[in-house]
């Protein structure tokens, strides 16, 4: 799974600002108050009975305490007692992003979409967006599984870009389509190598130039040409080869895959130079 970038707790300062919302006033859920400022509710009393603002606010201690499942009840509490409160729209987003707190991810989803399709001018519509792609991105499997989940992200962040280009969301956005662009380049690799330790020498040309003419901007592509290098020569392709080798050394003159293509490639080069990582850690690096 894909890293979580830091903007995942940002949410708190939205919440600080929902929670001084108007309409907090006590209204007809006095009677769920114990009479004193604590801000909390009368044991057993009827969810009815409670002030919208007073279901929110523990709704947000909850969250904060990380009691998830708490939370969760009390943001639907303020949704279904008081449909129409002011309160009951935060609640929406608020029980979105709780669920996604908990990894919960197709509920999250499910509640965004609600929350987009009810309320598409709110004033937090951007972040419902974001909060929609990444819970979409943090789903992504690895490099040796099926990239389908990779595909439906990069949607979902490509969304975010394109409705609100100028916004934080946007800008963080566009960093994981990169990421998750690099990552579906792997899975071309992965599969690349399968077929050239295989002797499926035309597979792995097709999954090599596919890195090398679709992901050109990810971290992948030197080693795709190198491995174009090695099955030409493996075919008797010298001279497609050495044009390989040379975009290599041309985009990429100073990288330890060039050095591999021209030891191929020259009598007497070196393929390892004995300052410089081996094979597993150069991979390794390119891939992080």
């Amino acid at each position: 799974m894909i890293t979580v970038h830091p903007m995942r707790l940002s949410v708190l300062a939205l919440l600080a600002l929902v929670a001084v919302l108007p309409g907090c006033g006590s209204g007809d859920g006095v009677r769920a108050w114990d009479g004193t400022d604590t801000g909390r509710r009368v044991p057993g009393a009827p969810a009815g009975d409670i002030a919208p603002e007073q279901l929110y606010a523990d709704g947000m201690r909850d969250l904060r305490a990380e009691n998830y499942a708490a939370a969760v009840r009390n943001f639907d509490l303020v949704e279904r007692e008081h449909p129409y409160s002011t309160w009951a729209t935060s609640a929406k987003l608020m029980g979105a992003y709780t669920e996604y707190q908990r990894n919960r991810y197709t509920e999250a989803i499910g509640a965004l979409d609600r929350f987009i399709q009810l309320h598409p001018a709110h004033r937090d519509i951007a972040y419902a967006y974001y909060l929609r792609a990444l819970c979409q991105y943090e789903q992504i499997n690895d490099a040796e599984r099926d990239q389908r989940q990779t595909e439906i992200a990069m949607q979902a962040l490509q969304e975010v870009v394109s409705r609100f280009p100028d916004t934080a969301y946007a800008r963080d956005a566009r960093l994981k389509i990169d990421l998750a662009r690099d990552h579906l380049a792997g899975r071309e690799m992965t599969i690349g190598r399968f077929y050239q330790r295989q002797g499926l020498h035309t597979a792995a040309i097709g999954r090599f130039r596919r890195v090398v003419e679709e992901y050109q901007t990810t971290n992948h592509v030197p080693e795709a040409l190198h491995r174009l290098t090695e099955i030409y020569l493996t075919l008797g392709l010298r001279d497609e080869a050495r044009r390989t080798a040379a975009v290599l050394g041309h985009n990429y003159p100073g990288n330890a895959w060039y050095q591999d293509s021209y030891a191929l490639l020259v009598d007497g080069a070196s393929a390892t130079a004995p300052d410089r990582p081996g094979f597993f850690t150069r991979a390794t690096n390119w891939l992080f």
